[in-house]
């Protein structure tokens, strides 16, 4: 039975007016709907809830309010302008989308398609015409409002006159607390971008708004706003990363992009909900400081001749280890620098992509879709590549699939959270790789941390105390015998403290720098993996192939002058 037919056996029509129908179908090439509402045999809501008992699928008669921009984008806004469906929903497996024709079969199939593509099943219901016309402007609603904030945004930026609004105690204050809202958010960022932060914290107090920004790994508050700013201030960020304005019970995740000063800056944005409101993070990703040669990084000679040799390898693992925020992906991006050329196949898994690299394939992971680290490996190693960087190994199923991949002809590139080199080895061990096939795999380990590099404008010479001279001269003389020769140590010792001045913004210190493990794989490494896995047995071969530690790489930079004990001690496991 068809639809008409169905009408007609429902006495919506009578077979006079069925006729015309067809007829009218046959001539004019208008589908059944269209010809009804034309000829107004019936209304639109009445036609489309016969049509969904017809179907046997339900009907939305009433519309959300607002989607998500995200959701919509699932489905591109030609597609579906021309196959005349909309997403509507996004679950964890599954996207709810909305159709006025569920029965074309070419529709039918674009929708499977980019079901395939997002990794999401489709749950279909009916929606009317007019529902369709509404769900369209939505797309052109929210583009033509991301598109209004960003290009206010980079105006607000570019504009000298923001100069005026500079973030300090008393008149400045005062002044962006009378600017309008747009123009707060630019200066907010603005700053963030010029006082090279990596982070801008918005954060909701019970008295006011503070904003504190992230300089060299270091918090410090720079702003308060009166409290009633903040919903404004936090519905403009949103609106700037595509985010649903009327959602503050749950966190939601965006990014956006703005050119200032002839360059391209990405901003990635989370927003958490707390009991005083939502507080939001910021992460600036700017290109000027994306990448940096191996030298830069603050490796040792020693050191980054191990790296270099790692990158030419055909294949293997080179894993860098760290906690969150030591650098460990700037390494990777260094060494991926030095790998990406015009005769290798590059694949990348991250989560979330960072900085885009030219010449290399970068995929973001999207847990949220069941798009995870071990599931794009299996499909990375499809794509014919000759390098691999998985963002973090984080399971037992990643940590196989990375090792196999590193066996089978491919250099894979990875993260891994240890506390040093040597951890690394039982680390894996515990993930379930068997010990026997760590040798052969993995061919390097960096273990690294970030310490504040001293202002070289301020920094001021003073001399060592004796219990800071016993320990810098225990770590200096236990240095490997081809590295110590290399130091000369004046007596009496002098070392260099945090001065501050306004170059550095009074705080002593300006840029940070690596301090690095480098640990190669050897036959006698490998063979004690097998046979006597333990961390002091490791720790053991470590010193007899004169690995420099990161307390001793410390140690060398507060002796060059390059940065202070404090901070040495701030990241590393010694004490005085």
């Amino acid at each position: 039975m068809s639809f008409l037919q169905f009408l007609v056996h429902e006495k919506k029509l009578t077979l006079q007016q069925a006729e015309k129908l067809s007829q009218g179908q046959a001539t004019s090439g208008s589908r059944l709907e269209e010809i009804v509402l034309r000829k107004k045999f019936l209304p639109e809501e009445e036609l489309f809830e016969l049509k969904s008992r017809f179907l046997e699928i339900p009907f939305i008669k009433q519309l959300p309010e607002i989607i998500d921009p995200r959701v919509l984008n699932l489905i591109p806004f030609e597609t579906a302008k021309q196959y005349q469906f909309v997403a509507l929903e996004q679950g964890k497996k599954e996207m709810k989308v909305g159709m006025v024709y569920p029965e074309d079969i070419q529709a039918q199939e674009a929708l499977r398609f980019l079901g395939r593509q997002n990794g999401l099943r489709p749950q279909v219901s009916l929606i009317s015409f007019s529902a369709f016309k509404r769900l369209l402007n939505y797309y052109q609603t929210a583009e033509r409002e991301v598109k209004e904030a960003l290009s206010s945004l980079e105006q607000e930026l570019e504009k000298e006159s923001t100069k005026k609004l500079k973030l300090e105690k008393g008149v400045g204050e005062r002044v962006i607390t009378e600017a309008p809202i747009i123009k707060m958010v630019a200066v907010i960022l603005r700053e963030g971008v010029e006082g090279e932060a990596s982070d801008i914290h918005i954060e909701p107090t019970s008295q006011q708004l503070r904003i504190r920004f992230r300089v060299d790994g270091v918090l410090h508050s720079s702003i308060f706003l009166p409290a009633q700013v903040q919903a404004a201030i936090v519905a403009r960020i949103k609106i700037l990363a595509h985010l649903r304005i009327d959602e503050t019970r749950i966190p939601q995740d965006g990014r956006f992009s703005t050119h200032y000063r002839e360059r391209r800056i990405d901003f990635r944005v989370a927003t958490f909900p707390t009991t005083l409101g939502e507080k939001v993070a910021i992460r600036i990703l700017d290109p000027q400081h994306a990448y940096q040669d191996l030298e830069k990084l603050g490796l040792l000679e020693g050191q980054e001749k191990l790296l270099q040799k790692a990158a030419k390898l055909p294949f293997g693992l080179i894993l860098a280890t760290g906690p969150t925020g030591s650098g460990k992906t700037t390494t990777l991006y260094s060494l991926l620098r030095i790998l990406n050329t015009e005769d290798v196949n590059v694949v990348t898994l991250e989560d979330p992509v960072e900085y885009y690299i030219e010449g290399v394939n970068q995929s973001q992971i999207r847990p949220e879709i069941d798009y995870t680290f071990n599931r794009g490996l299996r499909q990375v190693v499809r794509q014919d590549p000759d390098i691999i960087m998985v963002g973090e190994i984080r399971d037992a199923e990643t940590v196989a699939l990375a090792n196999h991949a590193s066996l089978t002809g491919h250099l894979v590139l990875s993260t891994l959270h240890t506390n040093d080199a040597i951890g690394a080895i039982p680390r894996l061990i515990d993930m379930g790789l068997p010990a026997f096939l760590i040798g052969p795999s993995l061919k390097v380990i960096i273990a690294q941390r970030l310490v504040r590099k001293l202002c070289p404008h301020c920094r001021r010479k003073v001399k060592a105390s004796p219990e800071k001279k016993r320990l810098i001269l225990e770590l200096i003389d236990s240095l490997p015998s081809n590295v110590r020769e290399k130091i000369t140590i004046p007596s009496p010792l002098f070392i260099w403290e945090p001065a501050g001045c306004p170059k550095c913004g009074s705080s002593g210190y300006k840029g940070r720098i690596g301090l690095f493990e480098v640990l190669e794989m050897t036959d006698r490494l490998a063979s004690l993996i097998i046979s006597q896995p333990t961390e002091e047995k490791l720790r053991e071969e470590s010193q007899k192939q004169e690995m420099v530690t990161m307390a001793q790489a410390g140690m060398l930079k507060v002796v060059q002058g390059e940065t202070s004990l404090a901070e040495v001690l701030r990241v590393t496991d010694i004490h005085l």
